[in-house]
């Protein structure tokens, strides 16, 4: 029943407020009718009868207690507290007063034949203290129902609260994950651009148009995605494989490439590019720093629920703690799995038993329907 007004304001809307009202009051009628018959009082039917119609005027008094309440949603919690406690009892003197002259001003032999009583009831100062003494009551009734509003009030200013800093919490994650995302693209061109500008200062010609070619075909796969949205492992290794091209023209004789990905993950989703700064290190660390043959492996594989994501070669000079910190490889791909997935995206890397890195990334397995 919370909990905001057609305008996003916080408040409680008419809808909810018009039920809680029917609510209160069709409980009075229920329970004074239930107190008339166990009290056994005569002419049951006249009495229900003019209880109803004071149950409708206190509905109406009510609605204008709530359409009074409402002018003060703006104002601090203690000014509204104040105003309702203090608006309820002439409200309640207002319901004390309609009840009195249904009951007692309207017709009351047919209610009450006793000539006792109607001697009493025209003593002076009677329908004072009947509508005071009756005010008293209503009062901590209609209090109630503003006590009520106050708490559907404020929780819908809690609620309010709450989807605002959920939305700033998901809009400050969406611009981390899209900065993270972009700091990709120009660490990945400054490198090729190296790699270009060594080929044409060696005046070899054609590999320098064969990696243009192949730079060309990579960004327009790369970039034509939402950087926040995640793509399937067989695109991210298709992307992979076109930069590995670009660098095969570097090394055409040192450079070769293995990828063991089993056809069951080819639908997982991952962020986009989140292999890319692992295998530029590999190139980097692996390949440029030796003579000898080098071999990029790219694999998958699901474990215990998780999908594991490795990149690792077998160069014979990989990254010491010198090398730490020299670039965002992997710092970025760890503040991205940490953005994107929380506790459960790790990142683990060292170098491998037998020569070579190894870097492994761990992240949730979410599929991609075929």
């Amino acid at each position: 029943m919370i909990i905001k007004n057609e305008d996003g304001e916080p408040g409680v809307p008419p809808t909810a407020a018009l039920y809680s009202i029917l609510g209160f009051w069709f409980f009075y009628a229920v329970l004074v009718t239930l107190r008339a018959s166990v009290m056994g009082f005569e002419a049951q039917g006249a009495m229900a009868a003019r209880r109803a119609v004071v149950t409708v005027i206190g509905i109406v008094v009510t609605w204008v207690l709530y359409l009074c309440l409402r002018r003060f949603d703006r104002q601090p919690l203690t000014t509204r507290i104040i105003a309702a406690f203090t608006l309820a009892a002439p409200f309640a003197l207002a319901t004390a007063a309609a009840n009195f002259y249904v009951f007692n001003i309207y017709d009351p032999a047919s209610l009450f034949p006793d000539p006792d009583y109607q001697k009493y009831a025209s003593e002076q100062g009677f329908a004072l203290m009947q509508i005071v003494e009756d005010a008293i009551s209503r009062y901590f009734f209609l209090a109630a129902w503003a006590g009520l509003y106050l708490a559907l009030s404020y929780a819908s200013e809690a609620h309010r609260t709450e989807r605002r800093a959920v939305r700033l919490e998901q809009a400050a994650q969406q611009a981390e994950l899209r900065s993270l995302r972009y700091q990709v693209n120009p660490h990945f061109l400054f490198n090729t651009l190296n790699s270009l500008s060594s080929l044409v200062m060696k005046d070899r010609r054609d590999e320098a148009e064969q990696m243009i070619l192949s730079l060309s075909n990579f960004y327009r796969t790369s970039l034509t995605g939402d950087p926040l949205e995640d793509v399937s492992l067989e695109e991210e290794v298709h992307l992979q494989k076109l930069y590995l091209d670009i660098e095969a023209v570097r090394f055409p004789d040192r450079l070769s490439t293995s990828i063991q990905v089993p056809d069951g993950l080819l639908t997982a989703c991952v962020p986009g590019l989140i292999l890319q700064p692992l295998v530029e290190n590999a190139i980097k660390y692996g390949v440029s720093r030796t003579s000898s043959p080098v071999t990029i492996t790219i694999a998958a594989r699901e474990e215990d629920g998780m999908l594991h994501l490795s990149v690792n070669d077998n160069g014979d000079k990989p990254p010491s703690e010198a090398d730490a910190g020299s670039g965002i490889g992997l710092a970025n791909v760890r503040d991205r799995l940490t953005a994107r997935f929380g506790a459960l995206g790790r990142i683990d890397y060292g170098p491998r038993p037998g020569g070579g890195f190894v870097v492994d990334l761990t992240l949730p397995i979410i599929r991609r329907s075929i």
